[in-house]
């Protein structure tokens, strides 16, 4: 019995060792990796990114609300797909509830759908510059 108890507590260790390989495995690798001067040294701390290049323009811009609009349909028709593929992979598999399968995914595809026609009568999909006053 304790020697059973012993070779679980083995790989209950290793699974152990292996979540915090996998959890501290990147900080490490990072900081081998890192640059060792940086911006820092060169006299540009006033840069807001480090990317190799001189920044052009300010980074603080606004952003339209359609982007988050657009984000929300990503994210509506990425659950979708997240969604669809296992119900295909099993899809036929009990030919008894084809027919009832195949109507719960229209449904399912059908109310998800409807984000899209809820953009487009937003008018979502619309692009319409903003004029910039001389003023501003």
């Amino acid at each position: 019995m304790e020697e059973v108890l012993f070779g679980d507590l083995i790989y209950i260790f290793a699974f152990f060792l292996a979540g915090m390989f996998f959890a501290a495995g990147p900080f490490v690798l990072v900081h081998l990796l890192q640059a060792r001067s940086t911006r820092n040294t060169a006299g540009k701390t006033d840069q807001f990114i480090e990317c190799g290049m001189e920044p052009i323009g300010d980074a603080w811009i606004r952003y339209s609300a359609v982007y988050y609009l657009y984000a929300l349909v990503f994210v509506a028709f990425a659950v979708d797909v997240l969604f669809l593929i296992p119900v295909a992979m099993v899809y036929n598999r009990v030919p008894e509830f084809v027919f009832r399968d195949f109507i719960e995914m229209l449904i399912f595809v059908g109310i998800l759908s409807l984000v899209i026609v809820y953009a487009w009568k937003k008018g979502i999909f619309e692009w319409k510059r903003k004029k910039i006053s001389a003023n501003s």
